[in-house]
């Protein structure tokens, strides 16, 4: 299997390559050159993933290797099924994917890439810097995933005063020595920016060995396009995936896995009042604004970059068009590229009041507390016509937004036994402005000199 950039301007590579780069050197996004064809029937979730990621990786790592990685990834996982899918009505399913040591659905990602990762560097005998923006979720599971091995710093941005206490203390409380965190004065976007940035000045980036293992890396994709498979394969029909979406990381696994041959109905795009995603769907244009503070703060995003990905094929992987594109902050949608969309996404946007009222209202209904990101999923699937089941991505447990859920519930999700502890050690974190020179010096201070 070999891997292309999407701006067409980067020289094509294997899955280890991809693995260890993240980003192309053009600034696109790496895509599979081909489209593997995967059959699952109903395995178990770890048969699952080995044969999806066996069709991604080829020869880049033995069937040993990767059944090794893919075992270790998941034997932590409060749930043996991994992601289990739990019916909440007649028809309306919830895809439970925070079962991991961070609860959250990055995790089922993560804790693979961070084994294979590993390996693969392991085998060249080199050093990697690991740089990740999060919008709260994406740092704690790469510090879990990554913190304390060898031949690895990891770097992780998270927005300053916009996330939770507890997304916060999961990454500051981590006690790796590899481990570094900087709480940025911006937006989530603004610590996406510098990652492509420091991407982009490739004397530094090859001096540090840099790479990322935010959404952007495609190994993240693959894993995540696993669960549509378990979850289909449970229902035994097509559904329709309901998906709490800010940098479309997620939800475009599910165009992975439509891709691959699953029989899908429809991939719902739920995003809150940072509905850049709405907009592009529903009216033709993809335009950024202002990222607005919300409740549901892991969708505080208003550059979704793996939009880009889905935009590559529905243009029919116009390498032009994409270069072209990217390069501003507004685009307008041609038509036939709208049909193609359509063929596979709707979308709608949901706001605080109606978070709150839909996590209110499932708790009176069912007893379950939900997370504020499985709220603004609920409340979008409410507004779907599918001839099917519905499926929403249930992406965080309650207790990370523990706020949010007294509010509506007047309850205070209990955190899992897994993060006890967490209130009462020490954090470790540096407040730095959004700038590119800042930053820079920053890491270069603290990777080791080769």
């Amino acid at each position: 299997m070999r891997y292309l950039s999407t701006r067409g301007e980067a020289p094509e590579c294997g899955f280890a390559d991809t693995l260890l780069s993240g980003l192309a050197p053009d600034g696109g996004l790496y895509m599979p050159q081909a489209w593997p064809g995967v059959e699952i029937g109903a395995r178990a979730y770890n048969d699952t993933a080995f044969r999806v990621l066996k069709a991604f990786a080829g020869d880049d790592f033995s069937d040993d290797a990767l059944k090794a990685d893919i075992s270790a990834a998941y034997a932590s996982f409060d749930d043996a099924r991994i992601a289990p899918l739990v019916e909440i009505k007649p028809g309306l399913f919830f895809l439970e994917l925070f079962h991991g040591p961070t609860l959250a659905f990055k995790d089922i990602a993560m804790q693979l890439l961070g084994r294979l990762f590993a390996r693969a560097l392991a085998a060249r005998g080199g050093r990697a810097t690991v740089l990740a923006a999060t919008s709260g979720d994406t740092g704690s599971a790469a510090i879990a995933a990554l913190g304390g091995l060898a031949n690895i710093d990891v770097f992780v941005m998270h927005p300053l005063g916009r996330v939770t206490e507890v997304q916060r203390r999961q990454m500051t409380t981590a006690p790796h020595a590899n481990v570094h965190n900087i709480a940025l004065e911006g937006s989530f976007d603004d610590a996406q920016a510098l990652v492509k940035a420091l991407f982009a000045d490739a004397a530094f980036a090859g001096k540090v060995g840099l790479t990322a293992v935010n959404s952007i890396n495609f190994a993240r994709i693959a894993a995540q396009s696993v669960y549509y498979f378990t979850a289909t394969a449970a229902l035994g029909k097509p559904a329709t995936f309901v998906v709490p979406t800010g940098n479309f990381g997620d939800v475009f696994a599910g165009e992975a896995a439509m891709r691959m041959g699953l029989s899908m109905e429809r991939l719902v795009v739920a995003t809150n009042a940072n509905d850049i995603m709405a907009r592009a769907l529903n009216d033709g244009v993809y335009a950024a604004g202002p990222v607005q503070q919300t409740l549901s703060p892991s969708m505080d995003i208003q550059v979704a970059s793996n939009f880009e990905r889905a935009l590559f094929e529905a243009s029919g992987r116009d390498v032009a068009y994409l270069r072209d594109a990217m390069r501003g902050k507004r685009i307008v949608l041609p038509a036939s590229i709208r049909v193609d969309l359509a063929g596979r996404y709707s979308a709608c946007a949901v706001d605080d009041a109606r978070t709150l009222e839909t996590i209110a209202r499932v708790h009176a209904g069912t007893g379950r507390l939900i997370d504020p990101h499985t709220a603004v999923g609920v409340a979008a699937a409410e507004q779907v016509r599918a001839q099917g089941p519905v499926v929403v991505l249930s992406t965080a447990h309650p207790a990370k937004f523990p706020d949010a859920v007294r509010r509506a519930t007047g309850q205070i999700p209990a955190l899992p036994p897994r993060l006890s502890g967490l209130f009462d050690a020490a954090e470790k974190f540096d407040v730095l402005g959004p700038d590119l020179g800042l930053v820079r010096s920053y890491i270069a201070a603290r990777v080791p000199a080769t």
